[in-house]
C-alpha cells in the first residue's frame, strides 16, 4: 500500500496539527474595542437621544406653566414713573389739556393689582396647569422608558449579531475542516469526487454566510452608535450578558406593580383631571369677574411730599402722597352663545378624555398579559434551543468521525452542520 493510504485515524490527527500551528503564528497583538453594558448605553443614550430629550423639555416648560399659573392667582406688585408735560396756553395754569392739572405733572406709583377671572375662586385655572404638569411628565417617563426598550433591542441586538457571527466563524471552519478530510481521503482514493465538489460548496456557502453575519454585525453596532454616540464611534462591543437574565417574577407582582406604575394609564387619568378643569372653567364664564388696583405715590406739579398745585397755588403747600383705590366688576350679559359652545366643547373633550382612559387601563393589561405569556414562553424554550445546540455539536461530530471511518455519506455532514448551525442561531435568537 502506497503511503498516502495511511489509516484515517492518522489522517484526522495530522489535519489537526498544522492547524493549531497556523492558528498560533497568525496570532497579533491588538488594542480591543472598549466595551459598553447595557447600563451605560442607557445611560449614553439620555444625553444624546433628541424625541426623549424633547420629552423633558416639555416636562420642564409645563412645571414652569404650573408656577406661572399659581402666581397668576396672586396679586402683582410693581411701581411705574411717569412724565406728562402739557403745552401751556399762558393764562390758565392748566395748559392747552384740560385734564391735566399743569403743564408740568409727575406720576410716582406702587400699584398693587389683582385680576379676579372666570374659575378664579375654584382655582380651575391652577388646576388645568397641574394636570397639564403631571401629564408632560408622565409622558417624560414613557420617552424614557420608551428610550431603554429602543436601546436594550439595538443592545441586544448586537449582542445576537455577535453570536451568530461567531456561529458563522464556527461553521465556517468546520466546513474547512471537513474539506480537508474530504481532500485527503480522496487522495487516498477512499471517497469520490464528488464529495470535495459538495464540500467545497458548503464551504462557500458559509463563506458567504459569515460575510452576510460580518455586515449584520456591523449594521447592529451602527445602530446602537447612533444611539449612544454623538459622534457616531463605532469602536466598541456589547457585553453579551444573556446568559444572566433576570428571574421571572410572579404574574400578579407584575400587574400590581403596572397598576401603580403604568405612565400610559396616568397620563390619560390627568387628561380626564385637565378636562374636568376646563369643563369648571368653561362654566364659571357665565359669573362675574373682577378686577381690584390700589395706587399709592404722587401725581403732583412737583415732586415731593408737600409742595403747592398749579390750580391752587393760593393754598400754599399740600400732602401730597395718597393713594386711590379702582374696582371693576365685569357682569357677562349676551355674547351670542359663545360661552355656552365653549362649554360644550369642554364637556366633549371631557368625554373623551374618560374613553381614552377606559381605553388605556384596557390596552396596558392586555398588553401586560401578552408580554408576560411570550417571557414565560421565551423562558420555557431557552433551555429546549440550548439543548438542541448541544445535540446538534455532538451529531456533527459524530457523523464526521463516521465518515472519517466509512459509514457516512458527505449529504449527511452537510445536513449535520446545517442543524448545527440553525440550532445555534435559533439558541442565538
Amino acid at each position: 500500500m502506497h503511503a498516502y493510504l495511511r489509516p484515517r485515524t492518522l489522517v484526522f490527527g495530522l489535519l489537526l496539527a498544522p492547524a493549531f500551528l497556523l492558528s498560533a503564528t497568525l496570532v497579533q497583538q491588538t488594542d480591543a474595542p472598549p466595551t459598553v453594558t447595557l447600563h451605560d448605553a442607557i445611560e449614553r443614550a439620555t444625553k444624546n437621544n433628541a424625541p426623549y430629550l424633547a420629552a423633558v423639555r416639555d416636562e420642564n416648560v409645563a412645571r414652569e406653566d404650573r408656577g406661572q399659573a399659581r402666581s397668576a392667582m396672586l396679586p402683582v406688585i410693581s411701581y411705574t414713573q411717569q412724565y406728562l408735560g402739557t403745552q401751556g396756553n399762558g393764562k390758565t395754569p392748566n395748559g392747552r389739556y384740560v385734564t391735566n392739572d399743569g403743564v408740568h405733572v409727575y406720576r410716582l406709583w406702587g400699584v398693587f393689582h389683582e385680576d379676579l377671572p372666570a374659575g378664579f375662586f375654584n382655582a380651575s385655572p391652577y388646576k388645568h396647569a397641574v394636570a397639564a404638569a403631571a401629564i408632560a411628565e408622565a409622558k417624560a417617563e414613557i420617552a424614557r422608558r420608551g428610550l431603554n426598550v429602543t436601546v436594550t433591542k439595538a443592545y441586544y441586538g448586537l449582542v445576537v449579531a455577535q453570536r451568530k457571527y461567531a456561529i458563522a466563524q464556527q461553521a465556517r471552519d468546520q466546513a474547512q475542516h471537513v474539506l480537508d478530510i474530504t481532500n485527503l481521503l480522496e487522495k487516498g482514493g477512499e471517497v469520490p469526487h464528488s464529495d470535495v465538489i459538495k464540500s467545497q460548496l458548503t464551504f462557500d456557502q458559509q463563506k458567504i454566510a459569515l460575510q452576510e453575519a460580518q455586515l449584520a454585525m456591523d449594521n447592529a453596532r451602527l445602530g446602537l452608535a447612533v444611539l449612544i454616540s454623538p459622534t457616531l464611534d463605532e469602536n466598541f462591543t456589547a457585553v453579551d450578558d444573556l446568559d444572566n437574565a433576570p428571574v421571572l417574577p410572579p404574574f400578579n407582582d407584575i400587574k400590581t406593580l403596572a397598576e401603580r406604575e403604568n405612565q400610559d394609564i396616568r397620563a390619560a387619568a390627568q387628561a380626564l383631571r385637565q378636562a374636568n378643569a376646563d369643563v369648571t372653567t368653561a362654566r364659571a364664564a357665565f359669573f362675574p369677574t373682577m378686577s381690584f388696583e390700589a395706587v399709592y405715590g404722587i401725581e403732583a406739579n412737583r415732586i415731593g411730599t408737600h409742595e403747592p398745585i398749579a390750580a391752587a397755588q393760593e393754598l400754599g403747600p399740600l400732602p401730597q402722597p395718597g393713594y386711590f383705590i379702582t374696582a371693576i366688576l365685569n357682569v357677562p350679559v349676551w355674547n351670542w352663545g359663545t360661552t355656552r359652545s365653549k362649554l360644550k366643547q369642554a364637556e366633549y373633550n371631557r368625554t373623551q378624555a374618560r374613553v381614552e382612559l377606559s381605553q388605556a387601563q384596557r390596552d396596558a393589561l392586555s398588553n401586560l398579559n401578552s408580554f408576560y405569556r411570550e417571557a414565560e414562553a421565551a423562558r420555557s424554550e431557552d433551555a429546549t434551543l440550548r439543548e438542541s445546540a448541544t445535540l446538534a455539536a455532538d451529531s456533527l461530530r459524530l457523523t464526521t468521525l463516521r465518515y472519517q471511518a466509512g459509514e457516512a455519506t458527505v449529504l449527511e455532514i452537510v445536513d449535520a452542520q446545517n442543524a448545527l448551525a440553525t440550532a445555534r442561531n435559533a439558541f442565538a435568537d
